[in-house]
């Protein structure tokens, strides 16, 4: 396999695993959470969500022949809190990185050195992914931390739970022990 090829069939995977981090997060959360936010200058769930999935489709369709930022793009609105329920917004969610999957299958690799253009400047299409991986492991992180506020105690793990490492740890090099066997 090229380079080219291993290299989009990762970042497939990552923003898979950040998406799936996000879902799991909303998946604990009732509707009235998802309006949760620490104080007036932070942003709810519902809110970056919407920015997220505002963001991916603005620069995701069309990625390879128009800007990045989409004249049709209200970025100032994606900030306001008006999503009623966690399905919808699970829907919002969906689609954002419904535009982004689609874009990023599609692409070969002879696209990664071709030049898109983001609010006019200039990006190679690798540097563009990157961008967006940054930007989605960001804020993703966000919903999580939020999340994690949110449900204290009630907090289900995404990963390894508090206090569980050395038996993780035994668990993956056994796991892995046998199927390098």
């Amino acid at each position: 396999m090229s380079i080219g090829k291993e290299y989009l069939n990762t970042v497939l995977e990552r923003f898979s695993k950040i998406k799936s981090l996000g879902e799991k997060t909303m998946s604990q959360l009732s509707d009235e959470d998802i309006h949760w936010k620490y104080n007036e200058e932070s942003n709810s769930v519902a809110v970056i969500v919407k920015h997220v999935s505002g963001n991916m489709i603005s620069k995701w369709t069309d990625f390879l022949t128009s800007d990045g930022e989409k004249p049709t793009r209200n970025r100032d609105q994606e900030f306001t809190d008006d999503i009623a329920t966690t399905s919808e917004l699970l829907q919002v969610w969906e689609k954002g990185w419904k535009t982004l999957f689609a874009t990023l299958s599609g692409l070969k690799e002879q696209d990664l050195l071709k030049n898109v253009s983001i609010r006019g400047e200039k990006h190679l299409v690798i540097e563009a992914i990157d961008r967006e991986l940054f930007h989605s492991s960001y804020h993703t992180g966000q919903i999580v931390y939020v999340g994690k506020q949110i449900k204290n105690a009630d907090w289900e793990s995404l990963s390894i739970p508090k206090g569980q490492s050395e038996q993780h740890n035994r668990e993956m090099f056994e796991k892995n022990k046998a199927k390098n066997n």
